[in-house]
């Protein structure tokens, strides 16, 4: 499971289903001006765990939709059930569960004598299903709501000359395996003399590409797919949030980039990287 990969849109939806979880343990309705022998009295009712139905359909339908959705977005590969995706059913049931909440606020005892008015938990988890829901839906389409819920990590301090690179491969200032660049001389031997065994010949860099562009790191928001460079539409890799990867070209408004592993494809979605 992967947290970078979380957006706020998913914040929300965690949010409304703790204050869901927290409404459950209030009171569902009250009746003032029960009349009983001839003497009126008020009642609250127990909390919202006390009756079943709403239990299944508001509580469970709610806490079980948000888990689906943000399930969905963390892990790497979306579950299916029957061949069909666990987020869009998720994102239902908290719609669902939101209905049914609206439902019990205008009946909220179920046909009872008296003045019944709805309680506490009851408006709570009105509240918090309809922002569930919202933010469910909206997320996809709002793109404020699609930024990492996690930020990316911060490109790292550049190096005095000279000084040796912090860390390996994956982010901005990294050393490449391979690169000579801050080297330390062999025991015994001194600062800037040739070392007494040959040394293989460093590899060949290869050439910037041409025009004015110059590589670059990045990191993406979302999860996006790399596609192959041959322009065919199966991607061969996926960019994850939190790491840095290379940009060594620009094709119009896509980038090519390469992976920390080696392989190149072209970045098709461009919107809203973090440039290193």
């Amino acid at each position: 499971m992967n947290i970078r990969s979380l957006t706020r849109g998913d914040g929300v939806v965690i949010g409304a289903a703790v204050l869901l979880f927290i409404a459950s343990f209030l009171d569902i309705f009250s009746i003032d001006d029960v009349n009983v022998a001839g003497q009126k009295y008020s009642y609250d009712s127990p909390g919202i765990w006390s009756s079943g139905p709403f239990v299944f359909s508001v509580l469970l339908a709610g806490i079980f939709g948000a888990g689906l959705v943000v399930a969905s977005r963390a892990l790497p590969r979306v579950p299916k059930v029957a061949g069909l995706d666990l987020g869009p059913f998720g994102v239902a049931l908290t719609v669902f569960a939101a209905w049914s909440a609206l439902g019990n606020i205008f009946d909220p005892a179920g046909g009872g004598s008296g003045s019944v008015s709805p309680g506490a938990g009851l408006i709570l988890s009105l509240i918090a299903t309809l922002v569930m829901a919202a933010a469910a839906i909206a997320t996809p389409l709002v793109p404020a709501l699609q930024v990492g819920l996690v930020p990316a990590p911060k490109p790292a301090a550049p190096q005095p000359y000279g000084g040796q690179p912090q860390g390996g491969y994956g982010y901005p200032g990294a050393q490449q395996p391979g690169q000579p660049y801050g080297g330390q001389p062999q025991q015994g031997q001194a600062f800037g003399a040739q070392p007494s065994q040959p040394q293989q010949a460093p590899a060949p860099q290869p050439q910037p590409p041409a025009g004015d562009f110059s590589p670059f790191w990045f990191a993406v928001p979302v999860p996006r797919p790399l596609f192959a460079e041959d322009g065919s539409q199966a991607p061969i890799a996926e960019l994850a949030p939190g790491t840095w990867y290379l940009a060594v070209e620009q094709r119009g408004a896509n980038l090519v980039a390469q992976t920390q592993d080696g392989r190149r494809g072209v970045l098709q979605d461009t919107s809203g990287i973090q440039r290193g």
